[in-house]
């Protein structure tokens, strides 16, 4: 039998600390999974919903977008997959009566974990202007509420549309449509706050803003850089892939400035050896560089690997694919001459002989991966650091061929598709030219607003309707008191969500909470049984089926809901047959044939186990579509954040027990921290300097260069060993230390990942029990 919700919001900031573990997964992470999936959605459930997670006629994942092999494992999922599945396919409900007991104020005093335990959302529920509560609300009347405030706008630019990454292909697909059928690109989503300067980085060096990898180039690589990420929590089917790797002959260098259990040792649950022996050593060289300092890192190994060449390696420098395949060499020699040992130390905090033990390694290897997430794409300069990489991909041939190449590995479980469904604020004009052919009328052209513009919009009253396809806008964003405020200025906020978040509690004058069907979940329309696609991170698109019966019978799917949006909205004078699409999705798919480059023959191709691989020209051709039709070599300064004396960069990051902003529960097992999540991770040498002991309590001051302060008061110090000058604390808690106007250059990203920072004693201790 499932466990009921918590009753009561348990303590946080008063956490028990062990020492962190050093390995990861094994029967630790087999026991936790079950444990909550049982909680949430009962024993037989459990075993009727997992053994369908990833499988070619089950449900892709709700959770991480990372792919699944040609032949998917009977238990094809990883601890953190199936608490996402558990929290959506849970038993518990959030009903109009739990609306009716609780005032919205007393809802936005709950954490984010009590929201999300509640359980899944069953009506359409109504905030009118004036009201305390929640009201339950027709579709009809919910849609209506929609499209009386967006025809009362003086600008289609004054609504904004958000999109999640669990979204659908065929619902991005139609939810960009109606967007721009209505008049605008202000179509913001969450890779505009996480891999949005990757995107940047590889259309301009590459011609495409996507990884070049497939599952079998990590198994024939020769070398595996993994930097600024942590696939033991954020990605644990990785480990499986890397394990997979390494017994093929692949040695792994780690770049990160937190040591992770995940890379040090994986305890593979699906073999002898991972449950009952020590598992696999998976990192060969750990380089425990400082927060932002990996350009210098990569600008000193192309340096070293040019001065190799220069003195008669032939080997360290691949010219003739240099000569054939890419532009700008000379004048990024030019700059890597420049690499200077002084710097590259300070910058990275690393030894002159580690760094000499990776070149050592990069040059004993033909064929070189490079793997990276949030902890490259969240600074300032991220986009010349990404750029730095493809650099050294460039320099030896690594990119375009088995075994090597760019490999960005995306968060969220069909981030990546929304995107190339046309959900982006800067349209190409390709794209809007397909939709005029398509469709018959004219897209609108000019940029819209990403994520931080968006915000920055409703702060000032530019923007009045806030629409969100899924996610937890309010606690995702940075800024959270800015944020938080300009939402209140919207005349109307609506999101499309599963379940309960904090979202729902900062709304605008009028709000509506849309909900809709999970994964999981059948989904019957006029046409029959449907399903859906998604993209995983390595490119390839696949079906996903739900199987169980609805949370309730009200639901809607985010296709349904998009087509009865526009009819309302855009009424009978829309060409666009919304009835038909929602009846059945074939017909989109067909539609996306015929608009989005790769999907030809879609319906077929998408019907075969597995799916299909999207085309790439630099891996499948070494065909670069960049503005020089070459591979781009780049050429700029080395930059990296300095903390003055007296104060650390933080960085903002998951616990084991969160995905996103979805807390699943309140410990971080890896990293030996329980039942509470206001931590804040420190080099025991860096709070001795604070005057700050183990156990003691610090609030976080983030100081930004124009002298803006933000403040996150009340966290417990944990001695624990990150790199000197470097701290770490789990967001969305220490989203509020980030300003908004506090983003890297070019892509616009919030800079989570290098923030300056003071520690203080707390004024006052939290009470404990």
């Amino acid at each position: 039998m499932a466990a009921k919700p918590p009753a009561a919001d348990p303590v946080q900031d008063a956490p028990e600390v062990t020492e962190p573990k050093h390995s990861a997964v094994g029967l630790p992470a087999i026991g936790q999974a079950l444990r909550t999936a049982r909680a949430q959605m009962g024993v037989r459930r459990t075993a009727l919903t997992l053994l369908r997670v990833n499988q070619h006629d089950g449900f892709d994942c709700p959770g991480c977008a990372w792919p699944e092999p040609d032949k998917p494992h009977t238990a094809e999922f990883c601890e953190n997959g199936a608490k996402a599945v558990a929290e959506e396919a849970t038993v518990r409900r959030v009903t109009p009566e739990f609306f009716a007991a609780r005032p919205v104020a007393e809802l936005a005093t709950r954490s984010g974990y009590w929201l999300g335990q509640q359980g899944r959302l069953t009506h359409p529920m109504y905030l009118a202007e004036g009201a305390e509560h929640y009201e339950p609300v027709s579709w009809e009347r919910a849609f209506g509420l929609i499209a009386e405030e967006l025809r009362a706008l003086d600008s289609p630019d004054e609504a904004v549309f958000y999109t999640s990454g669990r979204t659908s292909n065929e619902a991005a697909f139609l939810y960009q449509l109606f967007a721009r059928e209505f008049g605008t690109n202000n179509l913001p989503d969450c890779s505009n706050m996480c891999h949005e300067s990757s995107g940047f980085a590889l259309t301009e060096t590459l011609g495409i803003g996507k990884g070049s990898v497939l599952l079998d180039d990590l198994y024939r690589s020769d070398l595996i850089i993994v930097a600024g990420q942590n696939p033991g929590t954020n990605h644990p089917r990785m480990l499986s892939a890397l394990e997979k790797a390494k017994a093929a002959g692949a040695r792994i260098i780690t770049v990160n400035p937190l040591p992770e259990a995940g890379l040090e040792r994986f305890r593979n649950p699906q073999t002898p050896r991972g449950l009952a022996g020590g598992g696999t050593a998976l990192t060969d060289l750990f380089l425990q560089i400082r927060l932002g300092g990996d350009q210098a890192l990569f600008r000193m190994l192309n340096a070293l690997l040019l001065r190799r060449h220069a003195d008669g390696d032939a080997a360290a420098v691949d010219t003739a694919f240099i000569r054939e395949h890419t532009y700008g060499f000379d004048d990024f020699v030019k700059v890597a001459d420049e690499a200077d040992w002084a710097e590259t130390l300070r910058a990275t905090g690393l030894e002159r002989a580690e760094i000499e033990r990776a070149l050592e390694m990069v040059l004993a290897s033909r064929s070189v991966v490079v793997c990276w997430a949030m902890g490259l794409t969240q600074h300032k300069h991220s986009v010349p650091t990404i750029r730095e990489v493809v650099n050294f991909l460039l320099l030896r041939g690594n990119v375009g061929r088995p075994g090597a190449g760019v490999c960005p590995v995306r968060g969220h479980s069909n981030v990546q598709g929304d995107r190339t469904m046309g959900i982006v604020e800067r349209p190409t004009p390709e794209l809007l030219a397909a939709i005029e052919r398509e469709f018959g009328f004219t897209p609108p052209s000019a940029h819209g607003l990403d994520v931080v513009d968006s915000i920055r919009a409703l702060r000032d009253g530019r923007v009045k309707v806030f629409f969100a396809m899924g996610g937890n806008f309010v606690a995702a964003s940075p800024d959270t008191e800015v944020t938080e405020d300009a939402m209140r200025r919207a005349r109307l906020t609506v999101h499309v969500s599963t379940k309960l978040n904090r979202s729902h509690c900062v709304t605008g004058a009028r709000a509506l909470i849309l909900p809709t069907l999970g994964r999981t979940e059948r989904d019957t329309q006029a046409g029959g049984d449907q399903f859906v696609t998604v993209e995983d991170s390595m490119g390839i698109v696949h079906a996903s089926r739900g199987r169980l019966r609805p949370a309730g019978e009200r639901l809607l799917s985010e296709p349904a809901i998009v087509c009865r949006l526009a009819r309302g909205v855009l009424g009978p004078e829309s060409a666009t047959p919304w009835e038909e699409f929602e009846a059945d999705y074939r017909l989109i798919r067909e539609r996306i044939s015929r608009v989005i480059p790769g999907f030809e023959d879609f319906e077929a191709r998408v019907s075969v186990p597995g799916g299909f691989a999207l085309p790439h020209g630099p891996r499948d051709e070494r065909r670069f579509p960049t503005a020089t039709g070459r591979a781009n070599f780049t050429a700029a300064p080395v930059e990296f954040p300095a903390a003055p004396e007296g104060r650390l960069l933080l960085q903002t990051l998951r616990s084991h027990d969160q995905y996103n902003t979805t807390i699943y529960g309140l410990d971080d097992r890896y990293r030996g921290i329980s039942r509470g999540r206001r931590v804040v991770l420190v080099h025991p040498a860096d709070a001795a300097a604070f005057g700050l002991a183990d156990g003691d309590y610090a609030d976080l001051t983030s100081e930004w260069t124009d002298g803006t302060e933000r403040v996150a008061p009340g966290f417990r110090v944990v001695h624990y060993p990150t790199a000197r000058g470097c701290a770490a604390a789990y967001y969305p808690e220490t989203n509020v230390l980030v300003p908004l106007d506090s983003t890297a250059d070019v892509s616009n990203t919030p800079t989570s990942k290098s923030l300056v920072i003071r520690l203080t004693p707390a004024a006052a201790r939290p009470n404990a029990t």
